[in-house]
């Protein structure tokens, strides 16, 4: 019958420095350097186990980052389940070591691997470990843009167009907003009237002389049509003597 596994959970700890040193921890009764873990306790989540064992072996508080993978092996006849996180502590310790813990180092990669003392785990930091470092690189660069204050370009200085005077009075807002007066045509009527006068009725046009009045009547050489013939001097004389004889 199979054994349940024992599940755990702990973290490649992290320390920003110019070269980032990793944690190891050295465990007092096999005397071997191990990366810091535990097991979860019971209703844990193997990343809420894996911070507080981290606090509990390293004494310091770490911020917890992304998931690195899982380490399976084998523990006195049970496989052991271990999660691992990215994770970033402070410079200095914060607590007291547990008591299972020794002590506590701080190493470059490289170092690390030298000194742990099992080979799953020294086989899975030097997978997972310069995953973790380039991710703390990465992250870094992204706190240091954010915090960068952002720099603007000069505002280009305008000279503003000369300014055109005002009038120094303004007109009242009555007299632009009042509508133009204007006359009323006159009609036609009113227009003609007092120039032509109405004509009168017929029984008013005076006759053309007085009734009492003889006309007097001129016996004048009645005029010749514009069509007759001319006559000459000699036959005009003649017809003047015929009618004074």
């Amino acid at each position: 019958m199979a054994r349940t596994p024992v599940l755990a959970a702990g973290g490649i700890v992290l320390r920003r420095q110019a070269t980032p040193l990793i944690a190891v921890v050295r465990l007092r009764k096999r005397n071997e350097w191990v990366l810091p873990k535990g097991k979860l306790d019971d209703g844990e989540t193997p990343r809420a186990a894996a911070e507080r064992e981290v606090l509990e072996e390293t004494g310091q508080e770490v911020s917890v980052h992304e998931f690195l993978g899982t380490l399976v092996y084998d523990s006195g006849g049970r496989f052991k389940v271990v999660h691992y996180w990215r994770m970033e502590a402070g410079d200095e310790q914060a607590y007291e070591l547990m008591y299972d813990i020794k002590a506590v180092d701080w190493l470059p990669l490289e170092d690390a691997l030298e000194r742990l003392s099992r080979d799953h785990e020294r086989a899975f930091l030097e997978n997972v470990g310069p995953i973790a470092l380039q991710a703390a690189a990465l992250s870094g660069a992204t706190r240091r843009k954010a915090a960068k204050p952002a720099t603007r370009r000069p505002r280009r200085t305008v000279t503003p167009p000369p300014s055109v005077s005002e009038p120094t009075t303004a007109p009242e807002p009555a007299q632009l907003d009042a509508p133009v007066a204007q006359e009323e045509p006159l009609s036609i009527t009113e227009a003609v009237e007092p120039a032509i006068s109405a004509p009168a009725p017929e029984s008013e046009i005076p006759p053309p002389f007085a009734p009492e009045i003889e006309p007097v009547v001129i016996d004048a050489v009645p005029m010749r049509p514009s069509h007759a013939p001319r006559r000459n001097l000699i036959q005009r004389v003649r017809d003047w003597f015929g009618r004074a004889a």
